[in-house]
């Protein structure tokens, strides 16, 4: 199911023994546009620093209480490294997080998170004891992890707050179409899914969702988005309500407007060729 990020906001993000705080913001991959982070403030009882959680860590979440659980103590999160939420994460930084709680890395798989497609597939409980299910678990596997760990260590930082591009401008192929106003999040493999964009102030029009595969360029330091349609084709695109469940019937007919395959064909055939790969092993 898919969920607003601006919804999933304020949620309570708790820990196996207690309330660590809130969600504040999201960090997304910009190459893949899944959220790797959530950005959690913490409150009082650690001086409201604001730190990192992993996806991989989220259970089960409580959408009636408004509550994401997370498999990890206080003491770990107090612990955790301090990383400043407020300058670029880099791949050190994320690398040094990783480690810290046992994860393994979510980049260099063919699928959005390794070699899976849900962060909860990185980890498996074997007696109560966390351990990976990837194949780096095998020692011929775990020299290509640490040769992809040198190759990635001076990557440049690519992860991007959710909150700062619900600003950005949108330009179709034609002239602008207004501006980002919003996410969709799919809650279990946490990829953004779609950029709510209000055309309200183009020509006194509805939202419209646009799939990241559509977006030609991003210009970060001009705040704005080109993408692959035009204005047209956006105009007479169905409108998004968000009192509405977005269910695959109107995500199919999202994508029959624009004639574009949905995502989780590729994704459903990506599944199919690692399952068809591990059968032949």
């Amino acid at each position: 199911m898919l969920r607003s990020v601006n919804d999933l906001n304020d949620y309570a993000i708790r820990a196996t023994d207690g309330d660590i705080g809130h969600v504040r913001d999201f960090f997304f991959d910009d190459k893949s546009w899944v959220t790797r982070y959530l950005v959690v403030e913490t409150g009082s009882w650690l001086l409201s620093r604001k730190v990192l959680i992993s996806p991989i860590a989220v259970g089960q979440a409580n959408w009636q209480e408004k509550v994401l659980p997370v498999a990890i103590t206080k003491a770990q999160v107090r612990a955790s490294p301090d990383i400043d939420t407020e300058k670029p994460v880099s791949r050190q930084h994320e690398m040094q997080y990783l480690g810290y709680y046992g994860y393994p890395y979510y980049w260099g798989g063919a699928g959005l998170w390794g070699m899976n497609d849900y962060p909860g597939l990185m980890m498996a409980r074997n007696g109560g004891v966390e351990s990976t299910v990837l194949a780096s678990a095998r020692e011929e596997e775990r020299d290509l992890e640490r040769a992809r760990e040198q190759r990635h260590r001076d990557e440049d930082p690519h992860l991007r707050s959710a909150r700062a591009v619900m600003t950005y401008r949108m330009h179709a192929t034609d002239g602008d179409i207004g501006h980002v106003a919003g996410f969709l999040v799919d809650e279990q493999s946490w990829a953004l899914r779609y950029l709510v964009v209000d055309t309200s102030n183009w020509w006194l029009g509805h939202k419209v969702l646009i799939a990241p595969q559509w977006i030609r360029a991003v210009n970060w330091l001009e705040a704005s988005v080109s993408v692959d349609l035009d204005r047209a084709a956006l105009q007479k695109a169905p409108p998004y309500e968000s009192a509405e469940a977005l269910d695959r019937q109107r995500e199919e007919s999202t994508y029959a407007h624009y004639g574009r395959p949905g995502y989780w064909q590729a994704e459903q055939a990506r599944q199919n060729k690692t399952a068809a790969s591990a059968d032949h092993r």
